[in-house]
């Protein structure tokens, strides 16, 4: 398990639950995960996601969202590194797949989408984009 990326971690459980046709995968969870998962969920990415708590630590629980036997999503890629941040201003976020896909943007004002950035007009570390 990989301890110095956990959002990296997140989405390759996502990526790997997808390749095994899984209809939930579980994870640790955090605050940066659950915001990840909650963007996902608001943009149809996922079908929902809870947190519980198991004895000693909290699990977070993704449910995999397919359309036609195929997974919604179907690009989940890493953008910034915990070597190799990449940080944008309002003018230079990225627009995935011209608007069909989204960039996940870790601002100020919390984990938003592309769109929600620009239109709120703040930059920040781009986490990941979702296609």
């Amino acid at each position: 398990m990989s301890l110095q990326d956990p959002i990296s971690d997140m989405l390759t459980h996502i990526r790997n639950g997808q390749a095994r046709k899984k209809w939930e995968v579980k994870m640790p969870s955090s605050k940066l995960k659950v915001a990840v998962a909650g963007i996902l969920k608001e943009e149809g990415y996922i079908t929902d996601f809870n947190i519980s708590t198991d004895e000693i630590k909290k699990v977070l629980s993704v449910e995999l969202k397919y359309f036609e036997g195929k997974p919604v999503i179907a690009t989940l890629d890493r953008v910034s590194r915990p070597s190799v941040r990449r940080y944008r201003g309002t003018g230079d976020l990225p627009t995935i797949l011209n608007g069909l896909g989204i960039a996940i943007i870790s601002t100020p004002q919390g984990v938003m989408t592309d769109k929600t950035a620009r239109a709120q007009g703040v930059g920040g570390e781009v986490l990941c984009t979702v296609s």
